[in-house]
C-alpha cells in the first residue's frame, strides 16, 4: 500500500502541501483544488506546474478528483453533453498530470439510491468517450446513487462496461446513513474491483472526526488490505478541522480557501496517525 492525501485537505498552496506530505513520509498527492481554483478549472499550464512541483518534492500524483457526474441525473441532450464535456476535460487533465485514474460519481440521488437510472445516464455520457487508457473509478459517494459498495456493484453491472473500477470510501457509506458497518462485508463484496481507497473517519451521520476517533476500524481495514496484497493508494481525505465542522456545501464542493481553512494542523495530525496504522 502507498500513502497519499488529497492536497487541498492540507492547504491551497501547493508547495506548503508538498512539504507537509514529504515530511509525513507519504509518497503521493491526490489533486483536487490548488490556489483556490476548483479541479475542473485548472488550466493546462497550471497542471504542468503542479506536476513539476510534486516531482521536485519526490511525490507522485495519486489520482485526480474532478466533480465528474456529481450533479443531478442528466435528462436532456444538453445536460448529457455538459456531463460529457466535463468528463472529457477531466481525462485530458489527468493525462497532463499523469494521474493513474479519474474519480467519478453516479449523480446526486433524488430520494433513495437508484443505480439503474444512474447507470442508464452514465452509459450515454460514456458512450464513445475517448478514454485512451485512462481509468475511471466510481466513488461510493455520500449523496449519490451509490453510497455503498453493493449499490456501486449494481451500477457497474448495469453500465455494461468492464473498464470501470471502484473508489472505496467507507466513510461516505457510514456518513450517508446507508451502511453503518461497511467493513468487512462491503469490502468483501467489491474488493476485486477496488482500485483506490479514501481514508476519513465519520461519527455517524453528524460529521467527521480525527482518524481513529470515529466509527471505522481503520486498523483492521488497513491490515486486511495488506494481507490481501492491495498495492494501490490509501489516500487521506481528512474532512476534519480543529474547531469547526464542514458544511454540506463545503463537502459537496470541497475546494478553495474556505474548504481548506484549518486543514493543515488537522491533516498533519491525521497523516501521522495513518502512518502509524499501516506500520503496525
Amino acid at each position: 500500500m502507498r500513502l497519499s492525501i488529497i492536497g487541498d485537505e492540507i492547504h491551497q498552496d501547493l508547495i506548503t502541501t508538498a512539504r507537509a506530505v514529504r515530511d509525513a513520509g507519504f509518497e503521493g498527492v491526490e489533486v483536487r483544488s490548488v490556489d483556490g481554483v476548483p479541479p475542473h478549472r485548472l488550466s493546462d499550464e497550471r497542471l504542468r506546474e503542479i506536476r513539476r512541483v510534486l516531482d521536485g518534492h519526490g511525490l507522485e500524483v495519486a489520482g485526480f478528483c474532478p466533480p465528474a457526474l456529481k450533479h443531478a441525473v442528466p435528462r436532456t441532450d444538453d445536460e448529457i453533453e455538459a456531463a460529457r464535456a466535463l468528463l472529457l476535460r477531466a481525462v485530458e487533465q489527468a493525462k497532463i498530470l499523469k494521474a493513474p485514474h479519474v474519480r467519478i460519481f453516479t449523480f446526486y440521488r433524488d430520494g433513495e439510491p437508484d443505480p439503474g437510472t444512474a447507470a442508464a445516464a452514465a452509459r450515454e455520457v460514456l458512450h464513445g468517450l475517448p478514454l485512451d487508457g485512462t481509468r475511471l473509478l466510481v466513488e461510493t459517494g455520500t449523496r449519490t446513487n451509490t453510497p455503498t459498495v453493493a449499490l456501486t456493484m449494481a451500477f457497474l453491472e448495469q453500465t455494461g462496461r468492464d473498464d470501470l473500477g471502484i473508489l472505496w470510501d467507507p466513510g461516505n457509506s457510514v456518513f450517508s446513513g446507508w451502511e453503518p458497518e461497511p467493513f468487512p462485508k462491503e469490502y468483501r463484496i467489491g474488493r476485486e474491483l477496488i482500485g483506490h481507497v479514501h481514508v476519513k473517519d465519520p461519527k455517524g451521520t453528524t460529521g467527521y472526526v480525527r482518524l481513529g476517533d470515529g466509527d471505522l476500524p481503520w486498523r483492521e481495514i488497513t491490515a486486511t488490505l495488506a494481507e490481501d496484497g492491495y498495492t494501490g493508494w490509501l489516500s487521506l481525505e481528512t474532512h476534519w478541522r480543529h474547531g469547526r465542522v464542514l458544511t454540506q456545501r463545503q463537502r459537496d464542493e470541497p475546494w478553495g480557501e474556505e474548504f481548506s481553512e484549518g486543514g493543515y494542523p488537522a491533516s498533519v495530525e491525521c497523516m501521522a496517525l495513518l502512518k502509524q496504522l499501516v506500520a503496525t
